[in-house]
């Protein structure tokens, strides 16, 4: 059976992407390889083994076209309303708290905030299926 392990991304500049991602969902960097042309950082909290992968290239000035293929990564929170409103005192910029039904019973609450490099992360309210 596979097990998940991480998930990359490729970032511009280091320091604004694990501030971002310190601040926004507690991400720490756990590990840093460094390569000739480029940098891995492995990035987690003790919420999940699941990592989050940020790539910097070396040398490379101008941030990446997203294309038409990324969607978003996703995570889940105890107190969605409490998240929304630290997001909000970071200045991180988070969208409108969205409450999505199916079938006459809630399905989904969220909202999405954008990294530094245009990357969306959706922020889910656990429950149901977000655990």
């Amino acid at each position: 059976m596979a097990k998940m392990i991480h998930s990359m991304i490729r970032v511009l500049d280091e320091a604004r992407a694990t501030d971002f991602y310190r601040k926004a969902f507690g991400l720490d960097v756990a590990e840093r390889l460094d390569f000739d042309s480029f940098t891995l950082l492995y990035l987690s909290n003790p919420e999940s083994e699941f990592e989050l992968e940020l790539t910097v290239n070396k040398g490379r000035e101008e941030g990446y076209a997203l294309g038409d293929g990324y969607g978003h990564l996703a995570v889940s929170v105890d107190d969605l309303d409490a998240e929304h409103a630290r997001f909000t005192g970071l200045g991180l910029n988070p969208g409108k708290l969205v409450e999505f039904n199916r079938d006459g019973a809630l399905f989904a609450r969220f909202f999405f905030v954008t990294d530094p490099d245009g990357y969306k992360i959706e922020v889910l309210q656990r429950h149901g299926r977000f655990k």
